[in-house]
């Protein structure tokens, strides 16, 4: 008999494998079975391992904290500035409180400048070309601006194009008045404080020297319209727009100068200090301020000349371009194409070196003029009249 088919026979009758044994953790984790002593033994290095990295951790931690210290105090030593009497910061703190800052406003245009309070009414000096924009327009608005912030409104009293000076006054009580001393008997070399408000900035300080005494200074029309030129003192103190008017004073604190002009090497506003300033001595303006305060319009002494510079190797002086007549040249025998060398003790370079000598002396004053006429040298004696 034949028997059952082979593969019917193979496919029932076989048995399903039996499950193979689970992997346990060390033949997951190192491929073979480890003994319980080297897991041991490995545990306890891991917690070593950690722990000193925990370790480290918190000693990093604890580091970082150390650039802060909430309690620290820094210590400090005693002040060991010295500032004498006669220090630019002691003299500084004293003219500060009697320097303003004058400020017109016409619409929406505005200027600047300064000023020095010369008298306990309220009396402030400064420069003609700072208020003659304001002097000039009925519109216009002029205050005094104090060291404390105190704004006031300003009243012109008085000005005096010839010299480039004003009086200002403001209603103030018991302001701080500078003290007034003497520009003559300053030399070259003399230490000088320049005080104002240049470009607006108030109360700003600048030291320097006297450069040059005597100095004629036209000032090619900022004096408000008038012929104005003026005996100079010179200094090398930091002066710019926004000082005129300011004061010049001395290592005692007195004003010596009315800070005015200032020559630079760029045009108009965009040239800055280069150590050429120039400021009218004091003995000047007390004499002008004196008596624009009293009547309201100073007059000079006047000789009646036009005059020009002229040099011909041998010797500088002004030429007479032409006699007014009636004038007090006219009456000393002064003729054209004279050339004045001195006037008085003062000698005579330029036409501007003329205008400020005559100037400076007194109407109806006998003045011995010396001149040069067709080579000879003459003298005559002048009896100077009102300008």
């Amino acid at each position: 008999m034949l028997g059952a088919p082979a593969m019917a026979q193979h496919h029932c009758d076989a048995d399903e494998p039996p499950p193979g044994a689970r992997l346990s953790l060390a033949e997951v984790l190192f491929g073979r079975r480890v003994s319980n002593r080297a897991l041991a033994l490995l545990a306890a290095m891991a917690l070593l391992v950690g722990g000193a990295g925990g370790l480290v951790g918190w000693l990093a931690a604890a580091g970082g904290t150390l650039l802060h210290d909430p309690g620290i105090t820094l210590a400090q030593v005693q002040p060991v500035i010295d500032r004498p009497a006669g220090s630019v910061a002691a003299v500084a703190a004293r003219v500060l409180p009697a320097v303003v800052s004058l400020e017109f406003r016409v619409g929406d245009q505005g200027g600047f400048g300064s000023g020095v309070v010369i008298d306990g009414h309220g009396y402030l000096l400064t420069n003609n070309h700072v208020v003659a924009p304001a002097a000039d327009t009925p519109q216009a608005t002029l205050e005094a601006v104090f060291s404390d912030g105190t704004r006031l409104p300003a009243r012109i009293v008085g000005r005096d194009p010839k010299t480039d000076l004003a009086v200002v006054k403001v209603e103030v009580a018991n302001p701080t008045v500078a003290q007034l001393g003497r520009s003559a008997t300053l030399k070259p070399g003399d230490s000088v404080i320049a005080i104002g408000s240049p470009l607006g900035l108030a109360g700003t300080v600048t030291s320097g020297i006297v450069s040059a005494m005597d100095r004629p200074v036209r000032l090619e029309g900022d004096g408000g319209g008038g012929n104005a030129v003026i005996d100079a003192i010179q200094t090398d103190a930091a002066i710019n727009p926004g000082n005129s008017g300011g004061a010049l004073v001395d290592t005692a604190g007195a004003v010596v100068g009315v800070n005015t002009a200032i020559r630079t090497l760029g045009a108009g506003e965009g040239g800055g200090s280069i150590g050429l300033g120039f400021a009218i001595p004091i003995d000047t303006a007390r004499k002008i301020a004196q008596e624009l305060i009293r009547t309201g319009h100073y007059q000079h002494a006047d000789l009646g000349v036009n005059a020009s510079s002229v040099t011909d190797g041998r010797f500088d002086g002004a030429r007479v371009q032409n006699v007014q007549q009636g004038s007090a040249a006219a009456q000393a025998g002064i003729l054209e194409n004279d050339v004045i060398t001195k006037v008085g003790n003062r000698a005579i370079g330029s036409a501007d070196a003329l205008t400020v000598a005559i100037r400076e002396r007194a109407i109806g004053e006998r003045v011995p003029i010396s001149l040069i006429r067709d080579g000879r040298a003459l003298m005559v004696t002048v009896t100077l009249k009102s300008d």
